[in-house]
């Protein structure tokens, strides 16, 4: 279990010492388009796992992501 803390440690460090550079990133353009591939196929995927009364439910969730991610609201 060492290791494992070791490198959640170096995880959380590197986050913390990077975090501007790392919320720039996020909140980019490029991003944005990325994340709206994703979401969109992950979305897609659940929709046909799911049954179709759960639909709603997945389009929530996908908006709800795409808020935290990129330059659109």
């Amino acid at each position: 279990m060492g290791a494992l803390d070791d490198l959640t440690k170096k995880a959380q460090d590197f986050v913390e010492e990077n975090k501007d550079q790392i919320n720039e990133a996020l909140n980019s353009e490029q991003a944005e388009d990325i994340s709206d591939k994703v979401l969109d196929g992950v979305s897609e995927a659940a929709k046909k796992v799911a049954g179709e009364e759960h639909h709603d439910k997945v389009d929530d969730v996908r908006a709800n992501i795409d808020k935290a991610i990129g330059i659109e609201p």
